[in-house]
């Protein structure tokens, strides 16, 4: 079996940390910045970053509803902290004006951004995961978390007894950023997802 294309928004953050861990994954990652590549991807990263800036570029670059319009065909997607915000259906203290962070209604949930706090409250910590067999080292930096999830939402892990990973069918969310631990599992089950082993 050839290795999913998968494409890692590349407009703000830290895309190129989740390109190299893809690789790693067995993958074959690309840059998206425009419809063209989205369209020659079989899924989709939204990394980390700032979620109002990177929701006002996706709609600067006319990605906004087309990458909405993959994610309703089932386009799968892995979202990593801003990437898990715009995946929500709900955003909480979304921003004002034209400064807010749009939702991509990826995933049935509402998100908290910043809810952990500032950047001087960022922090990490061992989690249990559900699906992996040790626990994964989470990095979490301004990071959100999940106040609700709807009937077909799996929780997958918790953090000071908030929601800070979930899974509906082929689309996953964290909370904290695996890019950037030298932990390859999130990716490997996301790679997974994709060939559809998981």
């Amino acid at each position: 079996m050839s290795a999913p294309r998968i494409g890692v928004l590349a407009l703000q953050g830290d895309s190129r940390e989740h390109l190299a861990a893809l690789t790693e994954a067995g993958a074959d990652p690309l840059p998206v910045r425009r419809r063209e590549e989205l369209d020659t991807v079989d899924a989709l990263v939204l990394p980390g970053g700032e979620s109002t800036t990177i929701s006002h570029l996706l709609t600067e670059f006319d990605l906004l509803e087309p990458v909405r319009d993959r994610l309703a065909a089932g386009m799968p997607a892995y979202g990593a902290c801003a990437g898990m915000i715009l995946l929500a259906r709900e955003i909480l203290d979304a921003g004002t004006g034209q400064r807010r962070a749009l939702p991509l209604n990826g995933i049935d949930m509402t998100v908290r951004r910043n809810a952990f706090g500032r950047q001087v409250d960022s922090f990490e910590q061992d989690l249990p995961f559900d699906g992996l067999a040790d626990p994964v080292h989470a990095v979490f930096i301004r990071a959100p978390w999940v106040e609700q999830v709807g009937p077909d939402v799996q929780v997958l892990a918790r953090a000071a007894d908030r929601i800070v990973a979930v899974r509906q069918g082929a689309v996953l969310a964290t909370s904290f950023h695996p890019e950037v631990t030298g932990d390859r599992r999130v990716h490997r089950l996301f790679v997974d997802i994709v060939t559809g082993r998981r």
